[in-house]
């Protein structure tokens, strides 16, 4: 999965930002290449230190290392989302997102109309997200998500984004959630449907082992419940589609799928 502004990027960052920093300041410095990153994470390590993060997390940080996938990843995220919707679904997959997320919503019925009954959101929309996001978990990524998520915080691109995400990840090294090997996707996502670290903190479920197709699902519902989904199909939840992933044609494709899913 690529990563585009990502409202699970989370619209609530500041918010966030404020409870994760406790008043740290953006680090002091940014980079380009791997050069600075050592001279960074010494200088990161004071302010998570600052914001909380104990010791298993300071220990990820220092052993965390520039990820060349992950830039390489980022520079090419806007040709991802390129073009027109039905292209998109077309590299996709769409149409085979669509009959085994069909195929799934009978065989889970049990766990999704539990998922449905607490959070208000129908199968349609998780199913067209795991889908779109890991093929059903069938693939969750292979990149070390600390690292990833800390070159992105010291990258110069999109720091003030990434920093509460970083120290999202190292709190979630602290309570077991994540460990120095974890493997996600390239900026940072994991799990099921491929949660940053913040949104994790903020909407994960139970356990937050977003390994687990039933938290990750009811984590991802959560999600969408709180950022305005009302019940009823997809299309009428467009708002908070948009939550999470600022990507018109993702949001459109998510809408297409989910609302194919949920017809039958």
């Amino acid at each position: 999965m690529v990563l585009w502004t990502k409202g699970r990027a989370f619209a609530a960052a500041a918010t966030i930002a404020i409870g994760l920093w406790s008043g740290a300041a953006t680090a002091a410095t940014c980079g380009k290449d791997a050069s600075g990153f050592e001279a960074w994470k010494a200088d990161f390590a004071q302010q998570a230190a600052a914001a909380g993060v104990k010791k298993k997390g300071l220990q990820a940080l220092a052993g965390a290392q520039y990820a060349t996938a992950t830039i390489k990843v980022d520079r090419a995220v806007k040709k991802a989302f390129s073009g027109s919707v039905e292209d998109f679904m077309k590299r996709r997959g769409g149409a085979a997102i669509i009959s085994k997320g069909k195929s799934l919503k009978k065989t889970n019925a049990a766990m999704f109309a539990d998922i449905e009954r607490r959070y208000g959101v129908p199968p349609g929309p998780l199913l067209a997200i795991w889908g779109m996001e890991t093929g059903f978990g069938g693939f969750m990524g292979n990149q070390n998500t600390v690292s990833a998520i800390l070159t992105l915080a010291y990258d110069c691109r999109r720091p003030a984004f990434f920093n509460p995400h970083a120290l999202a990840a190292l709190k979630l090294v602290d309570r077991g959630v994540l460990t120095a090997t974890t493997v996600g996707a390239a900026h940072g996502e994991f799990g099921h449907t491929q949660f940053l670290p913040g949104n994790v903190l903020q909407y994960g479920v139970g356990s937050m082992n977003l390994r687990d197709k039933e938290t990750a699902l009811a984590s991802t519902a959560n999600f969408l419940r709180g950022h305005g989904y009302s019940g009823g199909p997809a299309s009428a939840n467009r708002g908070a589609i948009a939550g999470w992933n600022s990507a018109s044609v993702y949001q459109q494709a998510i809408i297409i799928m989910a609302d194919a899913i949920d017809a039958e």
